[in-house]
């Protein structure tokens, strides 16, 4: 069965004038564990009561790992790194500032996985790819860059910081081209806008008298 793919427009990230098309995949569905194992019990001489062992025991054996320190590496198919971030609730810890994070108020946030590019080569080998008729638009916002500055000011007078996914609720545009304004305006002092915070963290807080002395 072949993958469908489309054709994404996209901001050019060297011309924010212009839009190139770059192709993406649509996926129809996701895959379970179970048809995983019936589709490996299948083609082995394992049968699904091992496989669903055997899965098992490698999900609690990757989380120790983890759980300790370490990365772990599939072999072929990619390595597993964890990473952290603060308890929902808590305050995040500046540079400078007087807040200071003990281990109660830290945990992991996050798996991140990066493919081996054996199992790129393979999927890429499997792969016959037809093309779906028509463009994917970009989103873009039907307010100008002035107006939407205004609209994030105005919403900072009655909220204390804006997060990305706030601004995009507000602009009707993309998560990327939202963030990628915020980042410029959290840059630029007369905007009158700061970012706070790090990363997955960060947050954008109106600049205060003091702050402008």
């Amino acid at each position: 069965m072949a993958a469908t793919y489309t054709m994404q427009e996209m901001k050019d990230l060297h011309n924010e004038n212009e839009t190139i098309l770059y192709p993406r995949m649509i996926i129809k569905g996701q895959c379970s564990t179970e048809e995983l194992i019936e589709d490996i019990a299948h083609h082995t001489t394992y049968n699904t009561g091992e496989l669903r062992g055997m899965i098992m025991a490698l999900k609690d054996a990757m989380a120790r790992e983890m759980s300790r320190g370490y990365s772990v590496k599939l072999d072929e198919i990619g390595t597993f790194t964890p990473s952290l971030g603060i308890t929902e609730g808590k305050e995040a810890e500046q540079p400078a500032g007087e807040t200071r994070r003990n281990a109660r108020s830290i945990k992991i946030r996050n798996i991140n996985f990066r493919a081996d590019k054996e199992l790129i080569r393979k999927t890429e080998g499997h792969c016959t790819l037809e093309r779906e008729s028509g463009t994917s638009k970009l989103k873009t916002s039907h307010h100008s860059s002035e107006k939407r500055l205004k609209m994030a000011l105005d919403f900072l007078t009655t909220h204390p910081y804006m997060t990305v996914a706030d601004y995009m609720a507000l602009t009707g545009l993309s998560h990327t081209t939202a963030a990628r304004e915020l980042q410029k305006w959290g840059t630029t002092p007369e905007t009158g806008i700061l970012p706070k915070g790090q990363r997955t963290h960060r947050v954008y807080v109106a600049v205060t008298a003091k702050e402008k002395g």
